[in-house]
């Protein structure tokens, strides 16, 4: 049986010394891998199609095994992440994000047009480390780890501003309830709404955001603490961004100390 799916690349893994297994995630069926025959061949008609992040439209027949990619048609192709170390390494974690924590022939609302839009975004020049940060919080209902965020997450009140944020607790904490948690991250009540409204941020409508590094540190560290907690998965494009984060750090020393000589 034929089928055609809109998709994107998440990764390819070489198969045998001229194929590839590609992994997709579809806007219909959520995640699938296909196995793309001659896909390591210089002339491979599967060449262009089977790049990591690349926007297609995928032909391939469906039998009793690993679906056979059959035809791919090039939607995008987001040239400026593909240019770029840092996007790609924004774009490496996001997709890598989704790789874990969905299962393959599962259909997953939305996720497929927030990781399209979230590709859009990087390209276009967007601050990556934010839409990591919106992305490490939208994809928190999908492992089922949904942070309180709406009230206090030990009382419920909503009458209260947050002033913490709990890991132990998983969401806010108002300020009657925060000594019951002393390892809470301390909140300022405008970056508590700007937690919120990450969360609940559209993409289609995302524009430009400026947030303090302090902020986009803070958010970062909170986020990991979290996702160590409820979720436990280990991502090898995260070591890299923070690899690459200290070679940002030592190179900015590096420029002060020979201004300063």
């Amino acid at each position: 049986m034929l089928k055609k799916q809109e998709a994107i690349v998440l990764k390819t893994i070489d198969y045998g010394e001229t194929n590839k297994i590609v992994t997709l995630f579809t806007r219909d069926q959520g995640k699938i891998a296909v196995l793309a025959k001659g896909a390591k061949k210089p002339n491979s008609q599967y060449r262009a199609v089977t790049q990591p992040f690349v926007v297609a439209q995928f032909l391939f027949y469906q039998g009793s095994g690993l679906p056979s990619l059959s035809q791919g048609e090039t939607i995008y192709t987001f040239k400026e992440i593909q240019l770029d170390i840092v996007k790609t390494a924004y774009a490496s974690y996001i997709v890598e994000l989704v790789d874990k924590l969905t299962e393959e022939k599962k259909s997953y609302f939305l996720v497929y047009d927030w990781l399209v839009l979230a590709m859009h975004q990087l390209n276009n020049g967007q601050d990556p480390e934010m839409i990591a940060r919106i992305f490490d919080l939208k994809m928190l209902g999908i492992a089922g780890a949904k942070p309180q965020l709406d009230c206090c997450a030990s009382c419920g009140s909503q009458e209260r501003d947050p002033v913490a944020f709990s890991v132990t607790y998983a969401g806010f904490l108002c300020n009657l309830c925060r000594i019951k948690d002393e390892r809470a991250f301390p909140l300022t009540l405008s970056v508590a709404k700007l937690i919120r409204a990450l969360y609940y941020l559209d993409f289609n409508k995302f524009g430009t955001i400026t947030v303090k590094d302090a902020t986009k540190q803070q958010l970062n560290h909170m986020l990991t603490f979290y996702y160590d907690e409820y979720v436990g998965i280990q991502l090898k494009s995260k070591r890299f961004l923070k690899q690459l984060m200290k070679m940002d750090q030592n190179l900015f020393k590096l420029d002060n100390d020979t201004l300063e000589q």
